[in-house]
């Protein structure tokens, strides 16, 4: 019976993560065959390739950052079975999504039921930092995805799975481990339900299972060393993501604006606030009985969980990015659809007004600078890079080009798609005045290509000027130099620009009088 059991719940899991991959392909066929955007052309895809073209786990067209291979082990598996195309590539990502959201389906019918399980992987498929991650090369998702398997088996007391999807999660991400450690010092904390009156030494060293997946990150970072001479990292990633970040003032802002992404950012607010309305309401009762709530250690467990994430990532990570909280955030969409179930009658009204309210973020923009990956304005960054691209390559094929990362990569790294052939690359950090009057004071070039590097909103939501000062302080949230301006600082003109979507990119050429 238990071997029938178990069978019949991996069919039912199988054919349930086929169902959903199938939808998310029909929901992202408009994007499947989009080029790299951002960290995709400036990192991952790079290091998948090295291991697609060579072998070798240690990047050489790129600096290694240390990440652990396992996604970009899986990205050159993909290509070697189907092909070395973005189709292919954005198509292995859905799995990884697919695999997500069938997670989040166990877990949240284990602690709840399986109508909060439905409601929790349409909201959270739907979110627009989830839909949009679902298709592109990062990391983040994978360990998202082996997180959420991870805090199944725990909860199901299911150690050697547990063991193994968490294995997975930080071979994904190094920072996967901030669940071990925070489900290992809850657990340590806390009385055991088993021996409550276990004193906490005793509790600790029970519960040091839960660290074993900390041995095959160090034996990875242990090989990095050994190939590279540093373990985590090239010293510039280490410094941008470590040491730059360890200030006072900015861990409060970047604690701040972690809370934000957890409870508001891109519509996720219209949740949290249906979810703290109802908190007002009684619970709602079938047939005389009232609804149960999650097990409070269960709910526990997951404020835990994204605690620790708001609180790490608010001490490491140069950029303060919406998906680094993608393991948190299934967590708090099964916490509030429950209590939304719990509580109004009408639920499932409420919740298609939240999907549709997610749905609304994934194609308009927030009134906010964020992150173009955090919905679909990524699509925007790529259709107008590739549009420049491809300009250049037909018209100024030999060009030397003055740009920054990642536009950098895209026309110097052919496999990238972008450009036909490699340009001569001279980088800029980013483009403001005093970087562009720096570079003027080089001939070496004959291009420039200069971009948006974030999304401006036409209309931006007033802020105190203490928060703005912060944000170029501690984010580089500086103002990009316009086209015109930039080309008369660097005494060239602007033979092409394009705007869409709140984004812009520009070709300035510059005379060859200038360059004799």
């Amino acid at each position: 019976m238990p071997g029938e059991f178990l069978r019949g719940n991996l069919i039912r899991s199988t054919a349930l993560f086929i169902f959903i991959f199938v939808v998310l392909v029909a929901a992202h066929w408009p994007v499947l065959r989009l080029l790299y955007f951002w960290d995709e052309a400036g990192y991952y895809i790079p290091a998948a390739y090295d291991i697609f073209s060579s072998g070798s786990f240690i990047p050489h067209s790129t600096l290694s950052n240390a990440h652990p291979p396992l996604v970009m082990l899986y990205l050159a598996t993909a290509w070697k079975l189907f092909g070395y195309a973005p189709v292919v590539t954005r198509n292995a990502m859905l799995l990884v999504a697919a695999l997500a959201l069938t997670g989040v389906f166990a877990l949240a019918r284990h602690v709840a039921n399986r109508s909060v399980a439905a409601a929790s992987v349409l909201c959270t498929a739907l979110y627009p930092v989830f839909f949009a991650q679902s298709s592109l090369a990062h990391l983040d998702l994978a360990a998202a995805a082996f997180t959420v398997w991870g805090i199944f088996f725990y909860l199901k007391r299911q150690r050697w799975l547990f063991l193994a999807a968490f294995t997975a999660a930080v071979l994904a991400k190094e920072t996967a481990i901030i669940t071990p450690i925070a489900l290992y010092v809850w657990e340590a904390l806390r009385k055991s339900e088993r021996i409550p009156a276990a004193p906490f030494f005793r509790r600790a060293a029970a519960s040091l299972w839960l660290l074993l997946p900390a041995l095959p990150l160090a034996a990875w970072f242990a090989y990095h060393r050994a190939r590279t001479g540093y373990a985590f990292g090239n010293p510039y990633f280490l410094t941008y993501n470590v040491a730059t970040t360890l200030q006072p003032g900015r861990i409060i802002f970047a604690f701040i604006r972690r809370v934000w992404q957890l409870a508001g950012h891109m519509n996720l607010y219209a949740l949290t606030l249906a979810t703290g309305l109802a908190m007002f309401l009684p619970p709602h009762s079938d047939a005389g009985v009232p609804r149960n709530r999650i097990a409070l250690p269960h709910q526990f467990l997951f404020a835990v969980v994204m605690a620790a994430h708001a609180v790490v990532f608010s001490l490491i990570g140069g950029a303060v990015l919406a998906r680094y909280m993608l393991p948190a955030i299934p967590l708090v969409i099964i916490i509030c659809v429950s209590t939304i179930w719990r509580r109004i009658p009408a639920w499932p009204v409420v919740i298609a007004l939240v999907c549709g309210i997610f749905v609304a973020g994934v194609f308009i923009n927030p009134p906010y600078v964020f992150a173009p990956e955090d919905n679909l304005a990524y699509r925007d960054y790529v259709a107008l890079h590739q549009q420049a691209a491809q300009m250049i390559d037909e018209k100024f094929p030999k060009a030397r080009i003055l740009t920054a990362w990642p536009a950098a990569d895209e026309f110097s790294k052919p496999f990238l798609g972008y450009v036909s052939t490699p340009h001569t690359i001279l980088r800029l950090e980013n483009f403001t005045m005093e970087n562009l009057e720096a570079a003027n004071q080089s001939a070496e070039f004959d291009m420039a290509v200069i971009f948006s590097s974030k999304y401006q909103p036409a209309h931006r939501l007033p802020a105190p000027e203490f928060w703005k000062r912060a944000q170029v302080r501690f984010f580089e949230d500086h103002p990009d130099t316009p086209p015109e301006l930039a080309a008369q600082i660097l005494g060239g003109s602007v033979v092409w620009k394009a705007n869409r979507g709140g984004q812009w990119i520009a070709i300035i050429a510059i005379p060859q009088i200038r360059n004799a």
